[in-house]
């Protein structure tokens, strides 16, 4: 299938990452429905994208499994049919291990849920379809690489097991032509990191080997490089600024 003939499913598009993947498909001539759970959001994110006749919206939670079939039902019944989906959606909050509650860990991993049940879904269109397709998940570096300054292990529990889906589901699905593949982001200044101080800015810039962080459109070309390639998958490919090769792969504390 040529370019302008594909639709792209976004989770998590109203802002940040899932917004600057938008914009990097449609230049690239595919369809994009952007989902997420505020629709007034949406609605300014689409007003952003430079051609707005390649965008519809879909306002559905995740989390709820009963609203799958919505984000599902406007992409075919907008554009025809789904052959990309980028699992985006996520939320974050830094505190210590021992002060997260059972109720915080709940809602990451609902996020985790979603992307299984969303994922499902868009794997049985792919296969009704029957040409293949491309799922890209977004995880993270910190599933790997720690960092002292940013302690986060509730919501790292559920990007690593996206992760771990992410390996699983490519030699699964493999013989149907879906690839399945993840980027890794390290650090990136989007709008779920809040805002940092001039000081925590300059210490989480120091510890990356290329000197600052990264946004959102250093993710957007790994996604968009992922979503079009017909012989890549199972793999997690880390946008990190050179962490994960630097040393021993991970984030030292600055002194």
């Amino acid at each position: 299938m040529s370019a302008h003939q594909k639709t792209a499913i976004i989770t998590g598009a109203g802002s940040g990452i899932g917004l600057a993947v938008a914009e990097a498909f449609v230049r690239e001539g595919i369809n994009v429905v952007l989902n997420g759970r505020a629709k007034d959001k949406l609605v300014r994110a689409a007003s952003q994208i430079s051609k707005p006749d390649q965008v519809t919206i879909v306002a559905a939670d995740i989390t709820l499994p009963e609203t799958v079939g919505q984000i599902i039902n406007g992409a075919v019944e907008r554009f025809g049919q789904v052959d990309i989906l980028v699992n985006n959606a996520g939320i974050f909050h830094s505190k210590p291990f021992t002060a997260y509650t059972v109720e915080e860990l709940d809602t990451f991993l609902g996020y985790l849920r979603g992307t299984f049940v969303l994922t499902q879904a868009v794997v049985r269109q792919m296969q009704k379809q029957g040409h293949g397709g491309s799922i890209v998940n977004i995880g993270t570096i910190l599933a790997s690489s720690g960092v002292y300054e940013l302690p986060s292990s509730a919501p790292i529990t559920a990007k690593g097991g996206i992760m771990a889906l992410t390996k699983n589901l490519s030699v699964e699905l493999a013989p149907d032509n879906i690839r399945i593949n993840a980027v890794a982001p390290g650090i990136v200044l989007t709008p779920i990191l809040g805002k940092l101080s001039d000081e925590r800015l300059a210490a989480f810039n120091s510890m990356q080997p290329l000197g600052h962080c990264g946004k959102p459109k250093d993710i957007a070309d790994a996604v968009l490089y992922l979503a079009n390639s017909t012989w890549t998958t199972g793999v997690i490919v880390p946008v990190d600024g050179g962490v994960n090769a630097s040393g021993d792969g991970t984030y030292h504390r600055v002194k």
